[in-house]
């Protein structure tokens, strides 16, 4: 494939991912923001009983609950929460579209629809429903705050794993395929996925102290089934949307010998 191709591949995943990443945004406001709301009005209710124990003193110092927020939760919850899913949205389209590039007519007969369609649905089961199995998202404030760092690092190492078995898996089904067949390979394949990420759950520690156990269950589920449907919103608009703008990069260089082909056969006058 060309320079040129991939780089306007590149472009039009990134512009795919704007326009899921938009998508996105207002399925989380809609759906994801409320819970949100809830779940720090929860934790700012069962903090405020810790200072009201003494009355403060006419000098002093104002609590730290009490302290002005860098940023308001108005601002967090539309213009930060529309540049997170933006920028995620424009950085997993451009790799996404590299991905694509690198795949195309490599894994099967599958056109540029089809092709982005399945990348699209890998990435959403290794980068994000695998993890998300093992490690939840859990709403702000729940947590213990002095765990955040190490629940963070074991997220993105289940991210690593995730996706370094699916690539194993590819290759596994490629080098399979001569001699079990392409079905029969993917198959074997995809339960060898499985199998050896079931194990590195079991192996990986948990999250225990991801949840206070005095949450709400019903706002957890919430929140957790609000962050997978923007997840799953984000991949399928990209999917449909890169797929079809990436069809119409490519479409020339396939339509043109066909052309060709068929084109009518001039006479001498």
């Amino acid at each position: 494939m060309h320079a040129s191709t991939v780089r306007n591949l590149l472009v039009r995943g990134m512009i795919a991912g704007v326009l899921a990443g938009l998508f996105a945004f207002a399925l989380a406001y809609v759906a994801g923001e409320p819970s949100v709301r809830d779940s720090i009005a929860l934790e700012e209710t069962q903090s405020a009983p810790a200072h009201q124990h003494g009355a403060a003193a006419p000098g002093d110092a104002p609590a730290a609950a009490e302290e002005e927020e860098l940023v308001s939760r108005p601002v967090q919850s539309t213009f930060g929460l529309a540049t997170g899913v933006l920028v995620y949205g424009v950085a997993l389209g451009g790799i996404a579209s590299l991905v694509f590039a690198v795949s195309l007519g490599r894994i099967g007969r599958f056109g540029p629809r089809a092709t982005a369609a399945l990348i699209a649905g890998a990435a959403f089961v290794t980068v994000y429903l695998v993890p998300f199995l093992k490690y939840p998202a859990t709403p702000p404030a729940v947590g213990n705050p002095d765990t955040i760092g190490k629940r963070t690092a074991l997220f993105f190492l289940m991210i690593l794993v995730s996706v370094g078995l699916a690539a194993i898996a590819v290759i596994a089904g490629r080098r399979l395929a001569p001699r079990l067949g392409n079905w029969n390979a993917s198959v074997a394949a995809g339960a060898g996925y499985v199998v050896v990420v079931a194990v590195a759950c079991l192996v990986l520690p948990a999250n225990t102290d991801a949840v206070q156990p005095s949450f709400p269950a019903a706002l957890l589920w919430e929140f957790r089934l609000a962050s997978l449907g923007v997840q799953a919103l984000l991949w399928t608009a990209f999917g449909l949307i890169f797929g079809a703008l990436a069809e119409r990069v490519l479409q020339p260089r396939t339509a043109a010998p066909a052309a060709g082909v068929g084109s009518p056969v001039g006479t001498a006058g």
